[in-house]
């Protein structure tokens, strides 16, 4: 069975990086130890940092360093044109740029914490054609899978 590929966006990523016990911390644990794979986007990484900036700055250099540490793949973002050309996807435009990414790369599954625009919407995941869940349904996932 090939590892699990698991997308995390921005809010899944800084939960990884703030808390020492939740589900997102668990997966990146997961991918430094090389049991599943994490990947992110460029797109990603600007909006942890801008918010991290914004929110809690003194967990800049901890997510510095777990973007150092952990196994996690950066795919490169889409191309405007390619967002431009999928706004029919979700309804908010500034997340096409990760859902792009994640389907691109062609993920088992998306994490995310954002219950506007990919949680409550069930027509994200089924114009997507990718799970969607918190990182602790994703961590329920991998763990059904790793029992098979």
């Amino acid at each position: 069975m090939s590892k699990s590929r698991i997308f995390f966006d921005s809010s899944a990523l800084i939960a990884g990086v703030l808390s020492s016990t939740g589900a997102a911390r668990v997966l990146m644990v997961m991918a430094e130890m090389g049991e599943i794979q994490l990947l992110i986007s460029e797109h990603v990484i600007v909006e942890t940092e801008r918010a991290l900036a914004r929110k809690a700055p003194l967990a800049l250099p901890d997510f510095r360093q777990a973007l150092k540490d952990v196994d996690i793949k950066i795919v490169n973002d889409p191309s405007g044109k390619d967002v431009q050309e999928n706004l029919y996807l979700m309804e908010d435009a500034e997340d096409v740029p990760v859902l792009l990414a994640a389907m691109k790369a062609g993920v088992d599954y998306l994490a995310t914490h954002n219950r506007k625009h990919f949680l409550d919407d069930p027509e994200v995941a089924e114009k997507s054609g990718l799970q969607v869940g918190t990182p602790g349904d994703a961590l329920t996932w991998v763990r059904e899978r790793l029992r098979m």
